[in-house]
């Protein structure tokens, strides 16, 4: 099995397991007892928390450890929320952050706060200035992941951590996906990172908070970790997390040059070899390991099951693997295609075998999944498309009043049809109009305002715009309008 998801968890590294091992024998004890066990425990702590600081470019008694990146989120976004709400209760973030900072945003916004999300261009980036714009004098806390987990898109943080401290504003920075592979940017107020995202045990996340930064524990008090985390801490897996982080950083120049021309590789390939695809992400300012790309007409879910059955573990960010049906926030927010998505997070180590073995085993599967839908597909594909930036908001079709259709139109009905079976019936009876002929999808499948326009961009057909279903005879849903060009 070639395992391509570390962005989902790595493996432990060698060092990590080493070194867990020690730390069992040697660490066991409570820290916070002054016999000679505890003291054992105790320099163990201390020196992973000055491992960990060094790299991360931090003061030891600025770290604490929580139970998982996730509850550091929490702590980081609630705690200094709560440390600043004589500011204001006003907390701003990025459309494509992690699902903890989005959770975190909700319970903060349903006990009365207020909640703004700065937007993305297509390549999932924010604009810095626009970002700052969005700052008020309320803003007890702002949020921007350095790099982003599903696309690999790195942000320009110092810029925004400049832009932050002149309006006095705490920037919490989501290092989770970077840590370890780059270096960490220094304007940050807040850092949270995952020790199982580069080679460490589950079960270890590190909370960074700046002397002076306002900061109050959202959860009871309690004495370890300075007040931040409160429970026993697990220091066998922390001595293993930060050998671990110290170990990945020392290679971390080499193995990201190579693993980066694995990724170009790909990037460069997919396109040529698999027909209508979208690779997403910046393609210059990115993380050197990870790659994303999204097919027409596929089930990522089946997709997935198929690239596993050869031997390939990889992930999704799309709707059609997901449990809640619903697009992936992050592509959405890009207003990229999100059917048949998939991510492919190389490990330190992987031969370019391994990725020569899924290029060539990638076209046949795809094509297997596309095969039943008859679409007659056109080869070799179109590289990469370049879309509009989105941002200028969807059309939308005028309806005149009462039930009329706006424009004669031949009408799809894909209701109750999920990802990606609406954009499927419209390549299928598309070619029933004449050039210069309307179709008008009916969908409730919230991707469909994602992969229509995708794929009118990507087919070159004109997306019209969207409409009430009700003008086209629906019951639910919208009416998604696209005129054939050819």
């Amino acid at each position: 099995m070639s395992y391509f998801d570390v962005a989902s968890t790595a493996p432990l590294h060698p060092v990590a397991r080493q070194a867990l091992t020690a730390a069992l024998d040697e660490g066991w004890a409570d820290p916070a007892r002054l016999y000679r066990s505890g003291r054992q425990a105790a320099m163990l702590l201390d020196a992973a928390r000055e491992t960990v600081a060094g790299v991360l470019g931090a003061r030891p008694d600025e770290i604490s450890f929580t139970a998982s990146g996730t509850q550091a989120v929490h702590l980081g976004v609630l705690g200094a929320l709560r440390g600043n709400r004589r500011r204001g209760s006003h907390l701003l973030h990025s459309a494509v952050e992690h699902s903890s900072v989005l959770h975190a945003a909700d319970l903060h916004e349903a006990s009365g706060g207020e909640v703004s999300v700065a937007p993305v261009d297509r390549l999932g980036r924010v604009e810095a200035a626009q970002f700052a714009a969005r700052l008020r004098d309320t803003t007890a806390l702002a949020v921007l992941q350095h790099a982003n987990h599903e696309v690999g898109t790195l942000q320009p943080v110092d810029e925004v951590a400049g832009l932050c401290r002149d309006a006095g504003v705490p920037l919490l920075v989501d290092a989770a996906q970077s840590a370890g592979r780059l270096d960490v940017p220094t304007g940050w107020s807040l850092l949270t990172a995952s020790a199982h995202k580069w080679g460490g045990p589950a079960g270890v996340g590190v909370l960074g908070v700046r002397k002076g930064v306002r900061y109050a524990s959202p959860l009871p008090a309690d004495e370890r970790e300075r007040g931040r985390v409160p429970g026993y801490v697990n220091v066998p897996a922390i001595v293993a997390a930060a050998a671990s982080l110290r170990a990945v950083r020392a290679g971390a120049e080499r193995e990201n040059a190579r693993l980066h021309a694995l990724v170009e590789r790909i990037r460069a390939r997919v396109p040529q070899l698999v027909p209508e695809v979208e690779v997403v992400g910046d393609p210059v300012r990115r993380l050197p390991h990870l790659v994303t790309f999204s097919c027409l007409y596929v089930d990522g879910e089946v997709l997935l099951g198929e690239l596993d059955r050869a031997g390939f573990a990889v992930s999704s960010g799309s709707s059609c693997s997901s449990s809640t049906l619903t697009p992936s926030h992050v592509l959405a927010a890009m207003g990229v295609l999100t059917e048949g998505n998939v991510r492919v997070s190389l490990p330190y180590g992987t031969a370019g075998a391994d990725v020569e073995r899924f290029l060539a085993v990638l076209p046949g599967l795809v094509a297997g999944v596309r095969e039943p839908l008859g679409l007659g597909l056109p080869q070799p594909a179109r590289q990469e498309p370049v879309r509009p930036r989105p941002g200028a908001g969807t059309p939308v079709v005028d309806v005149p009043a009462g039930d009329a259709p706006v424009v004669d139109a031949l009408v799809v009905d894909a209701l109750g049809k999920r990802c990606p079976l609406p954009v499927i019936e419209l390549a299928k009876r598309i070619g029933e109009v004449p050039p210069g002929g309307t179709v008008a999808v009916l969908a409730d499948d919230e991707a469909a305002r994602l992969d229509i326009p995708a794929w009118c961009q990507m087919r070159e057909q004109e997306y019209m715009g969207e409409a009430p279903a009700a003008a086209y005879g629906g019951d639910r849903g919208l009416a998604y309008v696209v005129r054939r060009l050819s």
